[in-house]
């Protein structure tokens, strides 16, 4: 009996290691998610890039308010940025634990005014992901 309940525990062991450990391919794999939303935001706009990124039920806080849903999350964009606003990130950390990752890293939200002149502003952003069923990571905080 001693021998089938050790047994039962390395299974038992095994299995949620593997559900719930980070590996560096998992690491490797938010990054590249991460640069690629961010390239897409370059790109294609803010508004496409994280309406492309966002879980359906994801959330981002702006100002203090609460954004809830990636319809939501795109309009927010499309109708609160000026023609020609560039975000600019890059995570500088990332870790995984089963299916939730975390990044953080520097950004920098350039605003245009009505010459044509770039205003700066510097941050730190934070985000949540999650891997879905089709093992796509998608935001869920920002």
């Amino acid at each position: 009996m001693k021998h089938l309940s050790a047994i039962a525990l390395l299974i038992i062991t095994a299995c949620s290691s593997q559900q719930t450990g980070t590996t560096e391919a998992d690491r490797a794999q938010i990054i590249r998610t991460e640069l690629d939303f961010a390239k897409m935001a370059e790109e294609e706009g803010v508004a496409a890039a994280f309406y492309e990124y966002a879980s359906d039920s994801a959330v981002i806080n702006r100002g203090g308010n609460l954004i809830k849903g990636k319809e939501a999350i795109r309009e927010y964009y499309q109708s609160s940025l000026k023609p020609g606003t560039k975000l600019i990130w890059a995570p500088d950390f990332a870790d995984v634990s089963g299916d939730i990752g975390y990044t953080y890293g520097k950004y920098t939200h350039l605003v245009p005014d009505s010459t044509g002149i770039f205003s700066e502003h510097h941050g730190i952003f934070h985000t949540v992901w999650k891997r879905e069923k089709d093992g796509r990571w998608r935001f869920v905080w920002d």
